[in-house]
């Protein structure tokens, strides 16, 4: 029986469910432990920070008159610490967000969202396909809102924290929100990281977009769909969402196709994409606008699936910067919009499956060679990119952004003398 609910207990796990026990989530609740001088006098200097910056004593009061929100070991100061062991390939990442079931259950959501919201669109210009998909993104259509206490949570994260400074910011957004809508602390619950309702808005994003369309005086992203929904239409729009532009498509690249054309940063022309003899992933001619501009971004490198995006795929970006994040969003939108297509796995060349600390390697090894220095994080951010087509570059390595096991190998084999150059043989000094 025993063996038996191991098993079980691997299978959900596995399968991305997660057990929580009482003591994994913050509360409200204050421990029943004594904070130490030091955690007692950064709230109060906290309090007073507030206060300073326009929070009304009313709202410090019932935020923290009677509670300390201390703990030994904050979950949420854990949680920020952990790191991906392995990086997600985007095949990897997408099939785990956009698989068979959730775009079936998408499809009947939109269908009934269509119909009830047709005003709501009509009003912001983004289509409700994308905010259906951005919605089971986040929180699989409202089922995993966040139950973690908002200033609980923040408060512990902004205490000593490596970021200290944008989780202090986002407190106070908290603490703001409370002050013009007078929503009770409890009341203000989230992710870990201060995520918030259906579509999962930061406080800070909140507080600039946040809309209230019901008619109630307050935008409830939790509990009111419609504030939610036309709140996520207009941050979109206020992004700069343009209704009748493609978001792109996935593409086949020529086989002499130059890396350095890689990138966000680099913009061409339809046209000039199709002179480079850039295909649909069908192998058709790209059935874009001619002037329209766009660039060829490879999440996993030219072994793996290779996208033309325009001008919204980077706006979904803005929602969270993340290639494979927008991918799965954008991916989802088109099966909602196209009740034909049928789902099917995304898939690509069997590439080098990368993991922080080679990542790591890779950031001081560059910062060894550069003046320029990056954050040595293990992630594979944008900037980090850059620096792996610089070392690419300089070990004469296809420059698509991303390290595999031949940009690895070059590093373990790099000599402070001759650089990548394999070192030529010593010969033997001549008899005399």
């Amino acid at each position: 029986m025993r063996k038996v609910l191991f098993l079980l207990f691997n299978l959900l796990i596995i399968c991305g469910f997660s057990i929580c026990l009482p003591a994994c989530t913050a509360t409200a609740e204050t421990e029943k432990i004594t904070p130490p001088a030091e955690w007692t006098t950064f709230i109060k200097n906290l309090q007073s920070e507030m206060l300073a910056k326009g929070i009304s004593q009313k709202t410090i009061d019932k935020a923290y008159k009677g509670k300390n929100y201390y703990h030994k070991a904050p979950d949420v100061v854990n949680l920020d610490k952990q790191q991906t062991e392995f990086v997600l390939t985007t095949c990897t990442y997408v099939n785990r967000l956009v698989n068979k079931q959730r775009v079936n259950e998408a499809r009947k959501h939109y269908k009934d969202i269509k119909k009830k919201y047709a005003k709501i669109e009509k009003q912001y210009n983004v289509p409700l396909n994308y905010i259906v998909s951005f919605w089971g993104v986040e929180t699989n259509f409202g089922k995993n809102k966040g139950k973690h206490h908002l200033i609980d949570s923040l408060t512990n994260l902004s205490y000593k924290n490596r970021r200290s400074k944008f989780f202090k910011s986002e407190l106070y957004n908290v603490l703001k929100i409370m002050d013009k809508t007078n929503l009770s602390e409890d009341k203000m619950l989230g992710s870990w990281a201060g995520a918030m309702g259906h579509f999962q808005f930061m406080p800070s994003t909140y507080n600039s977009y946040a809309v209230d369309y019901d008619g109630d005086k307050i935008p409830d992203i939790w509990n009111s769909f419609p504030d939610a929904l036309a709140s996520a239409e207009n941050y979109l729009t206020r992004l700069g969402w343009k209704y009748d532009e493609p978001w792109g498509t996935r593409v086949t690249l020529p086989w002499d196709f130059d890396y350095k054309d890689v990138g966000r940063k680099i913009t061409k022309k339809v046209s000039e994409w199709k002179k480079l003899g850039v295909l649909t992933f069908a192998g058709k001619k790209l059935p874009f606008d001619a002037e329209l501009k766009g660039s060829i971004i490879l999440p996993d490198g030219r072994k793996g699936p290779a996208y033309l995006v325009f001008g919204n795929f980077k706006r979904v970006m803005i929602w969270n910067r993340s290639d494979n994040y927008a991918i799965a969003v954008v991916t989802l939108a088109d099966y909602i919009a196209d009740t034909d297509k049928k789902w099917t796995p995304l898939e690509a060349t069997q590439q080098y499956t990368l993991n922080s600390d080679e990542i790591r390697k890779i950031q001081q090894f560059y910062n060894k060679l550069s003046v320029k220095k990056i954050k040595e994080d293990g992630k594979l951010g944008p900037i980090t990119r850059e620096s792996v087509k610089f070392l690419q570059r300089k070990a004469r390595l296809p420059e698509d952004g991303y390290p595999d096991y031949r940009l690895l190998s070059k590093i373990a084999a790099y000599d402070t003398k001759t650089g990548f150059k394999v070192p030529a043989p010593q010969r033997k000094p001549a008899k005399k």
